[in-house]
């Protein structure tokens, strides 16, 4: 054969493998629907006010498979309010994602959906990701988790502490590596070494106030609780208006058995803070600890008409309304939860 037509052969064939895989990946990759590309913002926003059908547009666009990875790491900030087993399905898929980033931002996802012992399940095997900072966003996430609920992956979290504890002392100094470093000795309970960290942490930023009331912690577990009133009571007096600092006190004296004094701190902060939905929350599950059922209520109410994506604030304030009798208000929250996530595990349960 002149090899002239030698050649034309091999690059007609070339052109036919091109082709068909050319074909091939049309066929495998799902076409993305018009409306749904120019629905990003849209559903978005709906999932962040809490508006109806939001769960749908928000699953709708994570379902994407165009959708670049900031904007994957948007929507899985959104997740967590809009609990389902497409959601779940969602967030397992993209701890496969070839993002690291889109990774870490599903494993926040599966902490925000799901209970302790299957979270373990989900999140163990990222344990040997290729990636580092996914390791360690695993550890962050399983961190303060029972042996039990941990299951097979608690030797496997045991050394990726360890091999994250190596990564820190061996970095350059900083507050933030000696804060982190004080989150895993206060999880293996090296309370000391924790203290030691905290001290370094505190020379380096001495307006930590994260690493503060983690302080406070820790000298209470070394039983030293007059020593962590007292610092305490000291850092408050320097900064009397401080919600960070009111919030910690209140949490403090509620672990101390103090409920009633807890209130004061946890009301301070709200009144320095009042769009801070976390310290309204735990004011108001103070409240019904309390037997002040109205008044719980009432902060319930001021986090969703704040944040009406707020499920958690929602669903306790359905269950408090229920408690207190309050039907129609129970059927109106119901029926809102209902718009925004139809597939709602509280409503699949009968709330």
């Amino acid at each position: 054969m002149p090899h002239s037509r030698r050649y034309l052969l091999i690059s007609l064939c070339a052109l036919f493998v091109v082709g068909l895989a050319w074909l091939y990946q049309r066929s495998t990759t799902p076409v993305v629907p018009e409306a749904i590309k120019r629905g990003y913002s849209e559903a978005l926003t709906q999932a962040r006010a809490g508006q109806p059908g939001a769960a749908r547009v928000l699953y709708q666009q994570l379902g994407r498979p165009d959708l670049s990875p900031k904007r994957r790491i948007w929507l899985h900030a959104e997740l967590p309010n809009y609990p389902s087993s497409v959601a779940l399905k969602l967030a397992d898929a993209d701890l496969k994602h070839e993002s690291p980033d889109v990774r870490i931002a599903a494993i926040k996802s599966i902490s925000g959906l799901v209970p302790n012992g299957q979270r373990s399940l989900l999140l163990g095997p990222l344990l040997e990701d290729s990636d580092q900072n996914v390791r360690f966003a695993v550890v962050n996430a399983l961190l303060g988790l029972s042996p039990d609920d941990l299951g097979l992956y608690f030797g496997p979290l045991e050394q990726a502490i360890d091999a994250w504890e190596q990564v820190l002392k061996n970095a350059p100094e900083s507050a933030e590596n000696d804060y982190q470093l004080a989150r895993l000795h206060l999880h293996n309970a090296e309370f000391k070494e924790a203290q030691q960290a905290l001290d370094n942490t505190l020379r380096l930023a001495p307006d930590n106030l994260p690493a503060l009331v983690m302080q406070i912690d820790v000298l209470d577990k070394l039983g030293q609780s007059d020593a962590a009133r007292q610092l305490l009571a000291k850092q408050l007096k320097a900064q009397p208006d401080s919600a960070y600092l009111q919030h910690a006190l209140g949490l403090w004296l509620l672990n101390h058995g103090q409920s009633e004094f807890a209130l004061l701190g946890l009301s301070k902060a709200v009144e320095l803070e009042p769009g801070n939905k976390d310290y309204r929350y735990d004011l108001a599950t103070t409240l019904h600890g309390q037997q002040e059922l109205e008044a719980a209520q009432k902060q319930l109410q001021e986090i969703v008409q704040r944040h009406p994506n707020d499920r958690r604030a929602r669903v306790l304030l359905i269950n408090y309304w229920k408690e207190s009798g309050q039907l129609q208000n129970v059927q109106i929250l119901l029926a809102q939860l209902e718009q925004m996530n139809p597939d709602d595990p509280a409503l699949q349960q009968g709330l």
